[in-house]
Order: C-alpha cells, then sequence, then structure tokens
C-alpha cells in the first residue's frame, strides 16, 4: 500500500467523523491510526484465500494502513447515549465499516445496585485483551487465536442487560457484574473454525463484510455443493434467536475473572442458498482472568471451548478450544509483552470427505515505546506453526510454520 491509499483512507475516516458529529452537541470522538511495515512469509493470507494464518504475507511487505478507527459517544439525553466505532481497512481491500454500533441507556439511581442496556451491534465483553480503543489490544498487535475468532465471527445484534454491585456502594473489596443477551444473526459464526482453523491476526470484521478462506476440497462435493468460499458472520439465517449470560468478577481492581456462555441457538439444517450461508450450532464457554502483580507488571490468560455443528444428520460437528498466557509488563515508557497460544478443533463427525481437525500453536513478543501522549511505536515479533487436515488434499502440505515482524507507528487523536 501506498502513501496515497494511506492518505485517502486518512481522510475518509476524518470525513466520515465530520458527517457523523456535525449536528451532534455532546460528542465525544476520539481515533486511531496505526501504520504497519510487515515482513511475512510466502504462505498466502486467509485473507487472500490462502492456507496462512496471519494476517499479512510477503504481499505485505511496505507500509499498510493496520487499523483506521473513530470511536465516538453521543449524549442523546441524562441516561441515553450512542456508541459506534467506525473501521478503515485496506485488507483484503479498501473499505470502511462500523464494527460497533449502539444504544445504551443507563439510568441514574439511588439504589446501591446499577444497570444498563446496549441495544444494536457491539462485543460481549468476555476479553480482558482488548481494552483499548476500538476493541484493540493495548498489550500485543496481533490479537490471540480466541480474540482474532471472536473479532472475526462473533458480534451481538440485539440487547444486553447488565446488573452490577459496585464495590465502593457496599463498602466491599469485591465487584460483581452479571450480564444477559439475546441477539439474532451470528448464524454462520463455526464456519472459519471448520475450514481455516483459528488464526493470528487484529483485522475485525466490519458489519458489511465477509471473510474468505481456501477452496477446501470438501467444497466441490454434492453435500456442500451450496456453501460459499467465504462466510457472512453477523447474517440471520433461522429466524431464531442466539443468547449468552456472563459474570464479571473484580477484586480491588487487582484480579479480574469473567466467565461467559454463548449459544447461537442455530438451526444446522437452514440455508441461504442466494448468499451460500448454512446456520451454525454454536455454544461454548469462555474465562479470562487478569491479575496484576504490581502497577507495572500483569497476567492475563483466557481460556475457550465449545462445539459446533452444521447440516443434516451432523454432517460436520467439531469441538474447538484454545487458551492463551500473557505476561506484560510495563517501565516507564516501555512495554513489553509475551505470548503463548494453543488451538484445537476436533472433528467429531464421520463426514469422511470433509476432515476439519487442526491445531497449533503460537509464540507473540512485542514492544512498546509512549513518544508522546499521541504517538506510540512498536516492534512484534510472531511464529506459529499449525496443523490442518483439509490441506493435503489440495495440494499442500498439512504442517505449515510461519514467522512474522512488523514495525508499528500509531497516532491516537
Amino acid at each position: 500500500m501506498n502513501l496515497m491509499t494511506i492518505n485517502r483512507l486518512t481522510r475518509l475516516i476524518f470525513l466520515a467523523g465530520a458527517l457523523c458529529f456535525s449536528n451532534a452537541l455532546y460528542a465525544q470522538v476520539k481515533g486511531l491510526i496505526q501504520i504497519r511495515a510487515v515482513q511475512g512469509d510466502d504462505t498466502r493470507s486467509f485473507q487472500e484465500g490462502g492456507l496462512g494464518l496471519y494476517r499479512h504475507d510477503t504481499k505485505s511487505d511496505e507500509l499498510i494502513l493496520s487499523q483506521g478507527i473513530l470511536d465516538f459517544n453521543v449524549d442523546l439525553a441524562s441516561s441515553w447515549s450512542a456508541h459506534g466505532v467506525l473501521n478503515a481497512n485496506q485488507d483484503p481491500d479498501v473499505g470502511l465499516g462500523f464494527t460497533q454500533a449502539y444504544i445504551k441507556y443507563q439510568p441514574l439511581s439511588n439504589s446501591n445496585y446499577k444497570w444498563h442496556v446496549r441495544v444494536g451491534g457491539f462485543y460481549p465483553l468476555m476479553s480482558l485483551e482488548n481494552p483499548d480503543i476500538g476493541w484493540t489490544s493495548p498489550y500485543n498487535y496481533t490479537n490471540s487465536a480466541i480474540n482474532s475468532w471472536i473479532g472475526e465471527e462473533v458480534r451481538t445484534v440485539g440487547a444486553e442487560v447488565t446488573i452490577k454491585r459496585p464495590a465502593k456502594r457496599f463498602n466491599s473489596a469485591l465487584s460483581f457484574s452479571f450480564v444477559g443477551a439475546t441477539f439474532k444473526g451470528n448464524d454462520p459464526a463455526g464456519t472459519l473454525l471448520a475450514w481455516r482453523g483459528f488464526a493470528l491476526h487484529d483485522r475485525q470484521t466490519t458489519f458489511n463484510e465477509s471473510v474468505k478462506f481456501a477452496p477446501v476440497a470438501a467444497l466441490n462435493t454434492y453435500e456442500l455443493r451450496w456453501q460459499a468460499n467465504q462466510v457472512l458472520p453477523f447474517e440471520e439465517v433461522d429466524g431464531r434467536f442466539g443468547y449468552y449470560a456472563g459474570v464479571h468478577w473484580d477484586y480491588l481492581k487487582k484480579s479480574q475473572f469473567r466467565i461467559y456462555y454463548y449459544n447461537n441457538n442455530g438451526d444446522p439444517t437452514t440455508l441461504n442458498i442466494s448468499t451460500g450461508q448454512y446456520a451454525w450450532d454454536t455454544r461454548f464457554t469462555s474465562a479470562a482472568w487478569l491479575y496484576k502483580f504490581n502497577n507495572k507488571t500483569r497476567f492475563i490468560a483466557q481460556v475457550l471451548n465449545g462445539k459446533t455443528e452444521m447440516g443434516a444428520n451432523a454432517l460436520i460437528d467439531n469441538a474447538f478450544y484454545s487458551h492463551y498466557l500473557m505476561l506484560s509488563h510495563k517501565e516507564g515508557k516501555h512495554r513489553v509483552s509475551v505470548r503463548y497460544d494453543y488451538f484445537k478443533v476436533t472433528d467429531n463427525d464421520t463426514t469422511a470427505f470433509d476432515p476439519n481437525a487442526s491445531n497449533g500453536e503460537g509464540l507473540t513478543a512485542t514492544w512498546r515505546y509512549q513518544l508522546t501522549n499521541k504517538l506510540q511505536i512498536g516492534v512484534e515479533g510472531s511464529a506459529l506453526k499449525s496443523v490442518a487436515k483439509n490441506r493435503e488434499p489440495i495440494g499442500f502440505n498439512e504442517r505449515i510454520s510461519q514467522q512474522q515482524i512488523m514495525l508499528n507507528a500509531q497516532w491516537r487523536f
């Protein structure tokens, strides 16, 4: 990507912000522009229909707009606000779209308990890795396998209620929150896990996008003739509501724990022939923990365990699992973060022509340096190895190893 394209995308972000908020009286707008140079490997990225599990490959050995984010909050009334996150991307195609857009109702109350409602499109708050602007991470530039997948295929388009027991109100060291939601869309979630497996990247899918994957041999069979060679992750296919429930636990801001159960309640026999998307019956449990040793050093871990099915008579029946362990240390203007990932998809069906089993592990190390309040630079190195049983039928080795190094510069406004 050349500087002219980067400039066009940057201007597009600012223009979109101006149009959105020119008439807003109480709008809080912030943004992030992140540019990177990547030394990738020659395994073509999944974004280009290849087998690579990184966002970038050798085609990315130039300047890239990796994040173009506009994050806004607009106060509509005393208890009502609107929130949106607009993302500009250049890969695999230049585009602009929302990753979140919702209305929040948070009434003023004299009760010791607090509550609020979100209605629209947003992330369930499962991750402790992505608390920064626009669901980005202040630690590694490349997300964990878990949150790479969440950023691709999981989004709430519905309503969520949170009830909180704040520690201060009860003169306690513990805070609790209880979360429940119902939603539509998200029916195809699980598609990428079956035919690509987990990946490591920071590319969030906007509401108007699809995600490609390699043309696996099984899609040429009669049984899967309607399945497209891409996923539209937020499409509504079967007309059914999904749901999730979660608990947040916080001890003195020193130890935080979140656990969620998610079920999209998909009907695996339902298909939208015009878009080539099935409804997948996908459900999982996510547990995340953050522990602060002191003000400088913290440990973060997350575990994801679930199942997904598609097609009549469990044509595809997979279990999936992943975990990561991260250690991050901040010293002055420096932050160093190291993370280990493990991921696995287990093929439980008897459909011999469609092998879905895959597994892998990765190691990612990141250094960030805060030049000013608005400017930051950083370097990241990452390596992964993976195995996927569906690679050999299309003429590739089922085992691949990948490495990448990236230089990043970002500006906040």
